[in-house]
């Protein structure tokens, strides 16, 4: 090996995921690495570029990440020595969607992906990190403490965050094979073949896969005359077989096929070739799976003409929430894409009423509030929502509120069939108190944040957390301006918004023990929304609303934004900000596991380094109820 090689190989071995490589595989690769010398402030690609062959080590030197956002250009992120990026090529077919240029004089290796991916393909450890990273964003996903040798992803999740999932779902595949043996005639195999209406066949030695025939086969090897039809079938299969184990991703799948050139991969009981063999994935199969990302599930709902269209697709998100969450896609890039497909199904349930009733006697806006209000709604939660119409004169108001209350009886309807259940508090826009008209609502929030005190009882904090699903963008930003207009040095309202944060009771007693359900169906239980998350709900919007915060509704993305607002305090909303993500990630594999809100915590379900885990993520909540007693004067309402 040349001197150059060796001392990259050198430099790789100390950095992930080349520290799961042999000396001797990174020697193997070294040899057809590239080194680029940029200068500074020279471009090494840029958004919209065609994808290039190799992905990037940095050496030395700084690499900036950047894309375009309104106009600008936004720094994403800087690669320093030992960080990895321009991953895209490895799962994506379109152009970058980010910029890298050196900020200084810099070394870059360029590592062929061609020459890669069979390291990566054979190292589960290698292609975890790699896919892991590519939709993380961030540093070494199995290990954020350690700074050294950060991973940044291509995968900026803008526009095109919808259409980037699918690469990591898991893929369905057909667990009904057409098996055969080596001593099959070829004729009596294309007979089964047809009748079937298959396009291939597994050859087996007993239940343990050691061929494949496809119709290329037949057509290469049979048809044009190379070997007769009346010869065994293991004289024309295609084998060893490449076998992989059930929960496979597109991703992996892809790379897999590429790796070995073939169009079909063998689904065993232990994901090697010495095991039982369970199905088939062929390449149609990957196509289906890309038929299913975010984005074509959004065009089928608007396609969707009965609750029962909706109802089989919040199913189909279901399962994606469930399968990214097991590939570890981050939970605040999960919400935003159940997020945007709850938003479309809301919509195109008022707009199948509006089909129904007739077109709108007025311009109107239907908000969504609460849980999906902020974007936080994995599961099938109950619906909380308002509807708000423009002023109308006097003679007209109740024709035209008595059709906006038939809109809103319609369209909760639909929304409960398609698994969202009503209210029981009653906050939904088909109830007469919360669908009303602009002016109405004004005086609405008026009289509840300048006289909190007389209005406690139908004062819910959710009427904070909004979010426009159909309707006039100005009808919603005419509330925000009241909002916030009556927010600023409204001491009282802060006052009661304050005491209600830290009414919600301790998730631990005094001894540290989980507080648990005493009585009820959940008895036993622990109630992870009341005692853990909604301290932190609750905590966020008080903040974002006093430092006059506007557009940012959820909870994760209030404690970063607070971290930038209110440097000083930084650390605190951090810590909650990751506390709330646990916690909403815990609450999401409850839901999941049981078909239900994830309320509620089986505690004897979980292990006992989970439990330790989910105390951990209580600690910000104390931090976070101190910081609200010393910034807040809590006496009115104590």
């Amino acid at each position: 090996m040349n001197t150059i090689a060796e001392h990259i190989a050198d430099f790789l071995k100390e950095y992930p995921p080349f520290n799961h490589l042999t000396f001797q595989e990174l020697s193997e690769i070294a040899t057809s690495i590239r080194v680029v010398n940029l200068e500074k402030h020279k471009v090494l690609f840029q958004i919209n570029d065609v994808l290039h062959d190799s992905f990037y080590v940095v050496a030395s030197g700084v690499i900036n990440l950047s894309v375009i956002a309104d106009a600008e250009e936004t720094l994403l992120n800087k690669c320093h020595e030992g960080d990895i990026f321009g991953l895209r090529p490895f799962f994506a077919k379109n152009n970058y969607m980010m910029t890298a240029k050196a900020r200084e004089e810099s070394i870059i290796y360029a590592i062929p992906i061609a020459t890669f991916r069979p390291f990566v393909a054979n190292n589960s450890e290698v292609l975890n990190f790699l896919l892991e990273s590519f939709a993380t964003n961030t540093r070494n996903p199995k290990d954020k403490e350690n700074l050294n040798g950060k991973l940044i992803s291509d995968n900026v999740f803008y526009s095109d965050q919808q259409s980037e999932m699918q690469y990591f779902q898991s893929l369905s595949y057909n667990n009904s094979p057409l098996i055969t043996t080596k001593n099959t005639i070829v004729q009596d195999v294309a007979q089964l073949m047809t009748e079937t209406l298959m396009n291939n066949i597994i050859v087996c030695d007993n239940t343990i896969p050691v061929g494949i025939v496809t119709d290329t086969d037949m057509r290469s090897k049979i048809a044009t005359g190379r070997f007769p039809i009346t010869i065994s079938v293991d004289k024309i299969m295609s084998s060893p077989v490449i076998t992989v184990l059930e929960n496979v991703s597109l991703a992996e799948a892809q790379l897999l096929m590429l790796k070995h050139n073939v169009t079909h991969l063998c689904v065993t009981q232990d994901g090697t070739n010495q095991s039982s063999i369970k199905g088939i994935i062929s390449e149609r199969d990957l196509i289906v799976a890309q038929a299913s990302n975010p984005g074509v599930l959004i065009k089928e709902i608007k396609r969707s003409q009965a609750p029962k269209d909706l109802k089989q697709i919040r199913e189909r998100l279901s399962d994606l929430i469930q399968n990214s969450i097991h590939k570890n896609i981050p939970l605040s890039h999960v919400n935003n894409i159940a997020s945007e497909i709850n938003m479309a199904i809301i919509k195109r349930s008022v707009e199948l009423s509006i089909l129904d009733l007739g077109s709108p006697p007025a311009r109107f806006a239907w908000l969504s509030i609460g849980s999906q209000g902020r974007k936080e709604q994995l599961l099938l939660t109950d619906q909380d929502s308002i509807l708000i119409f423009e002023d109308v004169t006097p003679d007209k108001y109740r024709d035209v509120k008595d059709y906006f209350l038939k809109l809103g009886k319609k369209t909760t309807a639909t929304l409960e069939k398609v698994g969202y259940e009503l209210c029981p508090n009653g906050h939904m826009g088909s109830n007469m108190l919360w669908c009303k008209s602009l002016t109405d609502w004004t005086k609405q929030y008026n009289s509840w944040m300048n006289t909190p005190g007389e209005n406690s009882n139908d004062l819910s904090s959710i009427f904070f957390d909004y979010e426009i699903a159909f309707g006039e963008q100005k009808i919603e930003e005419a509330i925000g301006n009241i909002v916030f207009k009556n927010a600023q040095n409204n001491t009282l309202f802060f006052d009661f918004l304050g005491n209600d944060a830290l009414k919600k009771n301790s998730p631990l007693s005094f001894f540290k023990k989980f507080i648990v359900e005493e009585e009820g169906p959940n008895k036993d239980k622990f109630d992870i929304k009341t005692r853990a998350l909604m301290p932190l709900i609750d905590g966020a919007r008080l903040f974002i609303l006093n430092f006059n915060v506007k557009g940012i509704n959820n909870t994760y993305l209030r404690f970063k934004q607070l971290a930038i607002t209110d440097a000083k305090n930084a650390e605190i909303y951090l810590n909650c900000a990751e506390a709330f993500l646990t916690l909403s990630k815990f609450r999401a594999l409850e839901g999941l596991k049981n078909d239900n809100s994830g309320q509620f915590i089986n505690l004897n379900e979980l292990s006992k380094i989970d439990k330790e885990k989910l105390k951990n993520a209580f600690a910000p909540m104390k931090e976070l109820e101190e910081l609200i007693k010393s910034k807040f004067q809590l006496t009115q309402f104590s």
